[in-house]
């Protein structure tokens, strides 16, 4: 029995994510960590402040790992906490502009590698190729109840 097609296709983008990650661990700046950098690029990605919970759950860890991740984070000057308005207990975590330009120089360290993608893939292939994995994340997010 051979493997379906979908489950050879996360076997690719899983190993694809393994070397991905091993590249941008070895390319940071400023003493940042992978996950570090995870949660600033999440954040402007998305473009709006988040509570510790709602970044815990897109990361997919604890609250305890998410605070350590955020303190960290915090004690650098690349994020900010705020009171959340709507629950007194909770907060709301910012990126700041220091982490805004930490987050772009580490995107600059990876830019060699991710050039060389482009070159032999090829920018259009790799544009064809992006509707396909928004819909995989999409779907894989409703799955696990994240919008």
């Amino acid at each position: 029995m051979s493997d379906s097609i979908a489950f050879q296709f996360m076997t690719e983008i899983g190993i694809i994510h393994q070397l991905g990650s091993t590249v941008m661990e070895r390319s940071l700046t400023d003493g940042l960590t992978l996950p570090q950098f995870a949660v600033l690029n999440h954040l402007v990605r998305l473009g709006h402040q988040q509570t510790p919970v709602e970044l815990a759950r897109a990361m997919q860890v604890t609250k305890a790992t998410m605070s350590s991740t955020l303190s960290r984070l915090e004690r650098k000057g690349l994020v900010s906490s705020n009171p959340d308005p709507d629950d007194g207990r909770s907060r709301r975590i910012a990126i700041s502009a220091k982490g805004r330009k930490v987050r772009d120089r580490a995107i600059t360290a990876v830019a060699s590698h991710i050039a060389d993608i482009e070159q032999e893939i090829g920018i259009k292939a790799l544009e064809n190729g992006l509707p396909l994995l928004r819909r995989i994340r999409i779907l894989l997010d409703r799955q696990r109840g994240v919008d």
